[in-house]
């Protein structure tokens, strides 16, 4: 599979294309054009049972290069964190929009099998729903912390002893600025009681907006570099509070970096802040 992903070395850095003028007129327009068969296409298999490993890497590559068609630049590095492991992990990263949703199978599952924690409403989404539901996530209802948790450590463990790692993000909903202060723990205690370690990520994908009546469905900003980055695995020692605060470090330091390269005058030095760490507290 790793033949069929444009991912194959520690980093990826998008090289530059030609751009159709249509695209940079209306990015979002051809964007969406390319986006909504892609999903389309992936529900009707997914609807058949057919929505294997194989497919959702297929269905993130396609959307990863639908953005690039129409101007968005991606800078991921830190891959062979992933493929170095010989056991599954918890990967924990902040959350800023659904295209991290999207293009992450693309990453990590041609190295890993993986699946998200999700919340229990994306299942019954139109359309979107049943390739969800097919990827067998870990749903949790976000009204019930004390059940959620229990959810997550008793499925979440399950999986990661078939195999499958687990992606978490624990501000539980997309924010442009990161708050250490709403990031939980709860990754880390999955990875504790699994004895797996975990893997921090960092990222600013502000280039695809929230849309101000469907959520997924935003403007398309090509001016807006995407960041992923992969941190080193963490082993969970004692009650995780230090490994909680490595993983928080990790984030904070590569927004900042990216950040100041974006004030310090870069190729979007003229970009406005959507990205922030505020004062960060203790794990709680």
């Amino acid at each position: 599979m790793m033949n069929q992903t444009p991912y194959t070395d520690s980093a990826y850095h998008t090289k530059p294309v030609s751009i159709s003028r249509l695209s940079k007129t209306v990015p979002s327009v051809v964007f969406y054009r390319y986006f909504f068969p892609i999903v389309w296409d992936a529900s009707r298999i997914a609807q058949r049972g057919m929505y294997d490993d194989a497919a959702w890497v297929k269905s993130s590559i396609d959307v990863f290069r639908a953005l690039e068609r129409v101007g968005v630049v991606f800078h991921i590095t830190g891959m062979d964190m992933l493929s170095g492991l010989n056991t599954p992990c918890v990967i924990i990263g902040n959350h800023m929009s659904v295209l991290e949703t999207a293009i992450l199978p693309g990453i990590i599952q041609p190295r890993r099998r993986v699946t998200f924690i999700v919340k229990h409403s994306l299942l019954s989404y139109p359309i979107f729903g049943s390739v969800i539901r097919a990827r067998n996530p870990i749903a949790v209802i976000r009204t019930n912390p004390r059940q959620d948790l229990k959810t997550v450590l008793e499925q979440g463990t399950d999986q990661l002893n078939r195999g499958v790692s687990i992606i978490v993000f624990p501000q539980t909903t997309r924010v442009q600025i990161f708050d250490p202060g709403h990031f939980n723990s709860i990754g880390i205690k999955l990875a504790q009681r699994a004895s797996v370690p975990v893997i921090p990520l960092a990222l600013l994908t502000d280039a695809w907006k929230e849309g101000p009546l469907l959520s997924d469905i935003g403007s398309i900003d090509p001016s807006k570099l995407v960041h992923f980055a992969f941190g080193e695995p963490i082993w969970i020692q004692g009650r995780g509070t230090d490994a909680h605060q490595e993983v928080i470090q990790f984030i904070h330091q590569n927004l900042m970096k990216w950040q100041n390269r974006i004030f310090g005058g870069g190729p979007n030095g003229d970009r406005t802040r959507v990205s922030g760490v505020r004062g960060q507290r203790p794990d709680r």
